[in-house]
């Protein structure tokens, strides 16, 4: 057996301090400590004035976004943001602030702390946790469920501009994005195909705030907003069907009743996309890292799991499909797309 170098004591030492690095900028951004940095430099205590927090805790948790390379300490105890520490802000076009939000939100973490109850069991820890599985918590909790739906805006946001264009949608006439939250992939596809018509499917609590993005985006004429359960059914009418980020949250019974929903909707000659992370065969260095990660994620807070090539192909078929062509979206993304036909 090889010996281990020095520098990888420190990697594993730096993991173990990751998750604290991730609450730094959860406690930054739940402070609204970017949005008071704006684009200016700032005393600590300024700072601290400006959020009502404690002054030298301020400047310590300053020094840490400092550290971190999300701010610079340009004399002492005067601090601005850095480029990347801008994403932090609420106003960035960019922003990815409600994303950190959500992700070090203790709720949202709180099954991690019990990943190894899931690993013996097979079942997401976050259950027996909060008496209930993650949506049904998100249900309960209406501000939780919002930061949740903000979280995935901004998640889906980049990704939309580039799935506007490598979806072959020219030949269709209507698309249904199913479990669409508030609409923002289908609002960037009605906007790059002028001559679709779409329909969101979403839950009430999902689609809440599809209303004020679809009217923004100026494709509320062409787009229905429907309510419901896909676990029960999925409106019929389009010739494409969209499940973005939706099959891995979900175990492979769960996931095959909803892919067997969506083929219930479908006309004969339709067509359904699917949208996620395809994960190798073997860990090769083709997804990034983060990917297995967020895998475990799936596992501890909602009984999902991200997926092979095979094992899509094994989950479409359960449910009538067969799939057509699976390609991988330009570099750097991680995404595939999945096409499958009624079989």
């Amino acid at each position: 057996m090889t010996e281990p170098m020095p520098q990888d004591r420190d990697a594993i030492m730096s993991t173990v301090f990751g998750h604290m690095e991730a609450q730094t900028l959860g406690a930054a951004v739940r402070l609204g400590v970017a949005d008071r940095l704006g684009d200016q430099e700032r005393d600590a205590a300024d700072v601290a004035a400006g959020l009502g927090t404690d002054p030298d805790a301020t400047r310590r948790l300053l020094r840490a976004l400092a550290g971190s390379g999300l701010a610079a300490e340009v004399r002492p105890g005067v601090f601005a943001l850095t480029p990347r520490g801008a994403l932090l802000r609420t106003d960035h076009p960019d922003s990815v602030a409600a994303f950190v939000a959500m992700f070090t939100d203790r709720t949202t973490v709180g099954a991690w702390s019990h990943l190894d109850d899931s690993v013996r069991t097979g079942r997401a820890a976050f259950d027996e946790l909060y008496g209930t599985d993650f949506f049904g918590h998100l249900a309960a909790h209406p501000e939780l469920s919002r930061a949740f739906n903000a979280a995935m805006r901004q998640g889906t946001g980049a990704t939309a501009q580039i799935l506007k264009g490598e979806l072959g949608l020219a030949g269709a006439a209507s698309v249904t994005d199913v479990g669409g939250g508030d609409g923002t992939l289908l609002a960037a596809l009605l906007t790059a195909h002028p001559h679709l018509r779409g329909v969101l499917f979403e839950t009430p609590r999902g689609a809440a705030e599809a209303g004020p993005l679809l009217d923004a985006a100026g494709v509320a004429g062409r787009c229905e907003v429907v309510t419901g359960d896909f676990l029960v059914s999925v409106p019929a009418g389009s010739d494409v069907c969209l499940l973005k980020g939706v099959v891995k949250d979900w175990d492979d019974d769960r996931a095959a009743t909803i892919l067997a929903n969506v083929r219930a909707a479908l006309p004969r000659e339709g067509r359904l996309l699917i949208i996620e992370v395809v994960m190798p065969e073997t860990v090769d260095g083709s997804v990034p890292p983060v990917m297995y990660i967020g895998d475990l994620h799936m596992l501890a807070n909602v009984s999902g799991r991200e997926r092979t090539e095979a094992e899509y192909r094994s989950l479409c078929g359960r449910a009538g499909f067969r799939v057509a062509e699976v390609r991988r979206l330009p570099h750097p993304s991680p995404i595939s797309v999945i096409e499958a036909l009624p079989a």
